[in-house]
Parts: C-alpha cells; sequence; structure tokens
C-alpha cells in the first residue's frame, strides 16, 4: 500500500509540475516519518524514498542511524522547531535541518558544527504565514538573519522553508508560498556569489497543498499522511 501511495504522490507532483510548465525530476520528495514504523519507512523506501524527515531530535535518533546504515544513499531532515541545546544532537543525525529561525540557533549550530569539523547544511524557516504559533522567522526580519547567518564559517544555507496555515482557503494559502518565493528571489539577488548562501531548495508543502506549493515554485514537500496512512 505504502509503495502505491508513493506513487499516487509522485503523479500528483508531475501533474502539478506540468500546470506550473516545470520538471517533477526537479521536486525532492521528503517523506515525514514521525508516524510511521521503521518497517513502513523501509517499505517507502523500496519504493524509491531517497529523503526522511522527523521533527524531533529523539525520534531521528531512533530511527535515522538504522535506516541510513541499511540505505547509505538516504539523507535525514529535522523539519521541526529546533532548541539550540539540541544543536550536536541534530548534527549527529540528520544531514538537512530545515527549521532555524533565529541567530541564537544558528550560533549554537555554527559552534557544534565546527566541533565536528564539518559543515552545516540548513534551510532558513520563515513564517509567512504569520501565525504565532508557528515556528520561523518574520519575513521582515529574514534578510538580516541571512547576514548574520552568511558570516558563520561552519554554516551553508541552502534555501528556504515555511509552513502554509491550515485553511481551506486557496488563495491564503498561494500567498504564504509566492511570499516565501519572493524572499527567495530577493536573497538570491543580495547574496549573488556568496558561497555560504545557495538557494538550492524552496521547502514548501505538505500532504494538504503541496500541489499548490509546486504550482508556487516549490521544489521540496514535506510528505507525511499521504504517503503512510495506511502503512
Amino acid at each position: 500500500m505504502i509503495k502505491d501511495n508513493v506513487a499516487k504522490v509522485r503523479a500528483d507532483i508531475a501533474a502539478a509540475c506540468r500546470i506550473a510548465g516545470r520538471d517533477p525530476s526537479q521536486v525532492v520528495l521528503v517523506a515525514v516519518t514521525k508516524l510511521a514504523s521503521v518497517e513502513a519507512i523501509d517499505e517507502a523506501v523500496f519504493a524509491g524514498i531517497e529523503h526522511i524527515a522527523e521533527n524531533r531530535v529523539r525520534e531521528a535518533e531512533k530511527k535515522f542511524p538504522g535506516l541510513i546504515a541499511k540505505n547509505p544513499h538516504l539523507t535525514g531532515h529535522l523539519i521541526g522547531h529546533l532548541q539550540a541545546n539540541k544543536a550536536g544532537d541534530a548534527l549527529k543525525v540528520a544531514g538537512l535541518i530545515q527549521s532555524v529561525d533565529s541567530a541564537r540557533l544558528a550560533d549554537e549550530i555554527e559552534k557544534q558544527a565546527a566541533k565536528l569539523g564539518r559543515t552545516a547544511d540548513i534551510l532558513v524557516q520563515v513564517n509567512t504565514a504569520r501565525e504565532p504559533q508557528k515556528s520561523g522567522a518574520a519575513p521582515e526580519k529574514a534578510f538580516a538573519l541571512m547576514e548574520r547567518i552568511s558570516g558563520l564559517e561552519h554554516v551553508r544555507v541552502l534555501g528556504l522553508m515555511a509552513m502554509a496555515p491550515l485553511t481551506e482557503d486557496e488563495g491564503i494559502i498561494r500567498k504564504t508560498f509566492s511570499e516565501l518565493r519572493d524572499i527567495r528571489d530577493g536573497v538570491l539577488k543580495r547574496f549573488s556569489g556568496d558561497p555560504r548562501v545557495n538557494m538550492k531548495y524552496l521547502s514548501m508543502g505538505m500532504s494538504s497543498d503541496y500541489r499548490i506549493a509546486i504550482e508556487e515554485g516549490s521544489n521540496m514537500v514535506r510528505i507525511g499522511s499521504a504517503i503512510f496512512k495506511n502503512g
């Protein structure tokens, strides 16, 4: 069943890309595994999943090392709010931290990455939904945060991430995504040539809204229930 779910999601991605005139192979599918067993994740990997994500460091610590040991091509992502005191643990299990939303967190990631002798790949999370319960830098502070992070020696920004509000109003959802795209475009201009700022990924869209996100420019979608709902 999970194999069928993955195929359905990929077909929907392809359909959204056709509408947007884009190449579906350029959209990265990240399977959000927070409610999935290791056995279910194994099925998803067998179906072609190459990126997995958890909201919490503790869950990533339980699942990622064994899964990646069996499947070295897998990349683990952290997509939930990350406390600064968990930065070191996060770096040990995740190849990409998608939820960096403050200079304090970025500084701690820099410190821990330096200890590990590596460069940490991150996305900057921006709260374009403007919801107080959501994590993310305020849109008007995104450029200042990016400027701050760009000065860190062991941190590399690979793009931006946002979450849309839980609403059926497609206009609100589109505005949330299009604003992040506009911020991305501004970052590309302001930081052109900066080796530590690479807008490779625009991570937008979950199970309920990933088709809209792709139409608005997303090239990384984070899908949980649409893959694992029957797993």
